[in-house]
């Protein structure tokens, strides 16, 4: 019995890992919530949980707030530029459905926006995680984001897969997630450390040593 709460048992190694995403949750939760600094708050949740897969997270808020610090200027000029974008695709889709335009033509735009959309949700799941592991500029981290997104098709698929799996359980389903408390426990950072798993074997298969907070933080 006593095996079973040994420090390095599997048991409590997964007990410090709930713990540490429920952690994790709450200060992403804390510092996303002024929307202005949703994106540094996002980059530094996926910086975190891919910490955690790959078994370097030694203290959840300390690797946070030095990635949140690091990436706070360009992470929150990306996240109000996709912001930007998501409002322009919401009123675009207000247009195409106000009834004005005729039905084949609607159908058309219709069409043409969810392509559209699709494709910059599947590029915005490798934006936030990219700029967590690597150093470039905006236009940099766009265009790299775009280029994985479209030579790792399965993992972003997959990432939009769980994503949207936890939207329509919310949705539908709320009494699965205890009417939104499971969010507000680890529901944030579980969605992030699923996705990681998929995107550190992306990041590594290019770059085994990703930028290090660590390092940028001493010089």
């Amino acid at each position: 019995m006593s095996s079973i709460f040994a420090p390095d048992s599997a048991a409590m190694r997964f007990l410090t890992r709930i713990a540490d995403l429920m952690i994790l949750n709450l200060v992403f939760i804390a510092t996303a919530i002024p929307i202005v600094t949703l994106g540094a708050a996002l980059t530094a949740l996926n910086f975190t949980a891919m910490r955690i897969v790959r078994g370097r997270c030694d203290a959840v808020t300390r690797d946070y707030f030095r990635s949140f610090r690091q990436n706070f200027r360009q992470a929150t000029l990306l996240g109000l530029l996709v912001l930007l974008v998501a409002v322009a695709l919401g009123a675009w889709y207000v247009v195409l459905t106000s009834g004005s335009l005729d039905a084949g033509a609607q159908l058309i735009l219709l069409v043409v926006w969810y392509l559209v959309a699709f494709a910059f949700a599947v590029n915005l799941l490798f934006v936030f995680p990219y700029l967590a592991n690597f150093e470039g500029s905006i236009r940099e981290v766009l265009r790299n984001a775009r280029l994985l997104s479209w030579r790792h098709p399965l993992v972003a698929i997959m990432s939009l897969a769980i994503i949207g799996l936890a939207i329509v359980v919310t949705v539908f389903y709320p009494a699965v997630t205890a009417y939104g408390l499971l969010w507000l426990a680890i529901g944030f950072a579980a969605i992030a450390f699923l996705t990681g798993v998929l995107f550190t074997r992306v990041f590594d298969a290019y770059a085994p040593q990703p930028v290090a907070v660590e390092e940028s933080d001493e010089e």
